[in-house]
């Protein structure tokens, strides 16, 4: 009866027993076939496992600083922070330690102050139905002194995430150079959008670098885990040739100018003639890259070209003497020129009657120019010096959009008014490039404003200029007979160029009004609407800057002429950057009786050994301001030196024996805060334009030498010169 029985289940067990080993076999064989392959559907399970078990995080890279001649920073990334505030309640875990901002109200009326923001804006995002919420452009680049102050509030909920920002700590300095870069949009990378920032940026982008290990599931490194790390590939560090103090003094001046006297445009170039190196550029109206209020995306200085003016007779008066057919003793008629299609006046419309060619110089004769160029010359032959001279081309400076000028040179007119700077168009930087020839010994220095460019991870040179010759337009002895000549221009009693007298260095130069086209092509009447220019070499004997300023549309006053913008801003830069390089003065000057009335009548005496109340009282008597330096009652030194005249309410520093305190540097002048610093040997840096506002060391504190002052500068109030010229505008018929 149990028969069967047992044979159904000994049939069903050995299906059973069948049915897992060929289950085992399958099992045997994939197990041999992924140990053989190693891969499971085409995946590597190798690859798979490490995908599984590796963990990557980033190493940030920086972008490339841009530091002046001296390793000064212009343009770096710096740490900034953006505000948050977390509103999901979730958040929260313990009611005594609410990680959400529970109450609003009281939030906002704390934050809105710092954030300059009103208390219903900032309540109004604290309110907003989101998890997470920030406070938009108020609440992002915030620096680490803001974040300080706001940790201080304990305020529930509102934290930080930390970034990365291309700062500018200068401000408004040589903008239209250094252009701006900005974080392109959904992403982290920062990319150059104009000036330098742009045209190099393949040197200025950063590579991030990475750590990848072995971790678990939170994170975490696994014991004896592989472990690889990249390192950062930071951006190179660009070296230009600016000097951050001569490029200081350029801005303080144009701002000056600019506020007194509100012209169209200030072009100013500042450039050391012997080896080609643009030590200051800059142009107003101008931008602070931080801010980006940009109206002229053009770099004035080498992409504007305008009829020169008078500053082109310069080259024309090379040319002939070159040719040797300049005799500055040769008599001429002034006045008027007839030529084949027009007649060429004197700007004074009746000349001064017959007169030498060097008092023509002088004088900024057309008449005299016109006749160099189409008798003694001739057209050919001084196109071709014009050629030498490099102004029908571009110069090649390593700055984007570079402009090249028009030679109008077709009609017998226009051969003849291009000689004294009308009809036809040159850039800013071609003059300059020409000039350096007539500074340099006959020798034309191409421009540039990159020095080198280093990598900082491996301190390797990646690129670098080297000072380089342009051509040699004139023999050495020409060159110094045009600076001979045009040193007159400024200090004979007939000369144009009476305003730019420096006291203690002989300045060679000239003077240029050039007329303006208006959109009809006939030009512009009215006392304004010139380009006023001086083109100046100082010192004369052997010149060690060359300084271009040129002011268009300047809002005159009937007192006024144009010389009066531009010298504020050439005088003030050449004598300032001549002392900074200790450039020591070659000569006594005379004062001009203009400047009876706001300069001091007479030298400054040596008050060393002197008591301080006798000094104090010396000095405000003659309208001067003493800065008193130590404690005791006895100057054992001072600045300026004996023998100095300084301008009405100038400041004179005196230094006594006892604890030396830092003074109130409120107002003062950027060329003022220089002059103390040096005085105490101080390591100064400066930010902004214009007046201090703001000292890292506080009045009354200890200072001692090589103490680090930080002066925060902001805009001035105008100055001007009361220096007068003879009217110099071009006039043709």
């Amino acid at each position: 009866m149990n028969q069967p029985k047992n044979i159904n289940m000994n049939r069903g067990a050995a299906i059973l027993t069948l049915i897992f080993a060929l289950l085992f076999f399958v099992l045997v064989i994939r197990f041999l076939y992924l140990q053989t392959t190693g891969e499971v559907n085409g995946e590597v399970l190798a690859a798979r496992a490490q995908e599984q078990y590796e963990r990557k995080r980033t190493i940030e890279a920086s972008r490339g600083s841009i530091v002046d001649r001296k390793g000064e920073v212009i343009a770096e990334d710096t740490n900034t922070y953006t505000l948050i505030a977390v509103l999901d309640e979730k958040m929260t875990t313990s009611p005594k330690k609410p990680r959400h901002v529970f109450d609003p109200e009281e939030t906002a009326e704390k934050l809105a102050p710092l954030l300059d923001m009103e208390n219903s804006e900032v309540k109004d995002i604290l309110e907003k139905d989101a998890d997470q919420v920030e406070f938009g452009s108020a609440g992002r680049n915030i620096s680490h002194s803001l974040k300080v102050k706001i940790e201080k509030l304990n305020l529930p909920g509102i934290g930080f995430i930390r970034d990365t920002h291309r700062y500018y700590p200068n401000g408004t300095f040589a903008s239209h150079i250094i252009g701006y870069a900005q974080r392109e949009e959904g992403s982290k990378k920062t990319i150059g959008m104009f000036g330098i920032e742009k045209s190099l940026d393949k040197f200025l982008q950063e590579k991030d670098g990475y750590m990848a290990f072995e971790g678990d599931k939170q994170g975490f490194k696994l014991p004896n885990g592989e472990e690889k790390i990249v390192a950062p590939d930071n951006g190179d560090t660009v070296y230009l040739t600016l000097d951050q103090k001569i490029q200081t003094f350029l801005e303080d001046a144009m701002n000056e100018a600019a506020e007194e006297y509100e012209p169209e445009k200030i072009i100013g170039i500042v450039a050391d003639p012997k080896t080609g190196k643009i030590l200051a550029m800059g142009q107003r109206p101008s931008f602070d890259p931080n801010v980006r209020d940009i109206n002229n995306y053009y770099n004035d200085s080498v992409a504007y070209p305008f009829e020169p003016g008078s500053t082109m007779k310069i080259f024309t008066v090379a040319a002939a003497i070159e040719e040797g057919v300049f005799n500055r003793d040769e008599l001429y008629k002034s006045g008027a020129y007839k030529v084949e299609g027009g007649r060429i006046r004197d700007h004074n419309k009746t000349g001064w009657g017959t007169i030498t060619f060097l008092e023509g110089v002088q004088r900024s004769s057309n008449v005299a120019m016109a006749i160099l160029a189409k008798e003694k010359l001739g057209p050919d032959r001084f196109m071709n010096y014009m050629e030498k001279f490099g102004l029908n081309q571009k110069t090649g400076i390593d700055l984007p959009n570079e402009a090249n000028g028009v030679f109008n040179y077709k009609y017998d007119i226009e051969k003849v008014t291009t000689a004294f700077g009308q009809g036809s168009t040159v850039t800013p930087i071609q003059q300059v490039q020409a000039a350096t020839a007539i500074a340099n010994g006959g020798k034309m220095m191409k421009p540039y404003i990159i020095d080198k460019i280093v990598d900082p991870d491996s301190g390797k040179t990646v690129k670098e200029n080297k000072p380089q010759t342009a051509g040699t337009p004139i023999s050495e002895k020409t060159s110094k007979e045009v600076l001979d000549i045009l040193e007159t221009v400024v200090s004979s009693e007939k000369g144009t160029g009476k305003p730019y007298k420096i006291e203690g260095y002989s300045v060679a130069g000239k003077t240029g009004t050039a007329q303006m086209a208006g959109s009809d092509g006939r030009y512009l009447t009215g006392r304004n609407n010139f380009v006023f220019s001086f083109l100046g070499m100082a010192p004369k004997e052997d010149p060690e800057l060359l300084v271009y300023v040129a002011v268009q549309k300047p809002q005159l006053k009937d007192t006024e002429t144009g010389s009066m913008p531009v010298s504020t801003v050439f005088n003030s830069v050449m004598k300032n950057s001549l002392q900074y390089m200790k450039i020591q003065p070659t000569e006594e000057v005379e004062e001009e009786p203009e400047k009876a009335e706001t300069e001091v009548g007479s030298e400054l005496p040596s008050f060393e050994g002197e008591s301080v109340t006798a000094a104090q009282k010396w000095l405000q008597d003659n309208k001067m301001n003493a800065v008193i330096l130590g404690s005791s009652n006895e100057v054992i030194e001072q600045y300026p030196e004996e023998d100095s005249r300084l301008i009405a309410n100038g400041r004179v520093f005196l230094k006594t024996d006892g604890k030396m305190s830092m003074p109130d540097l409120t107002g003062w002048s950027s060329r003022d805060v220089m002059k103390l610093a040096n005085f105490l040997d101080l390591e100064l840096e400066v930010k902004g334009n214009g007046y201090a506002a703001s000292q890292t060391i506080k009045k009354g504190e200890r200072v001692q030498k090589n103490d680090r002052l930080t002066v925060k500068l902001q805009s001035p109030a105008g100055a001007s010169g009361d220096e007068t010229e003879e009217s110099e505008e071009t006039e043709t018929e």
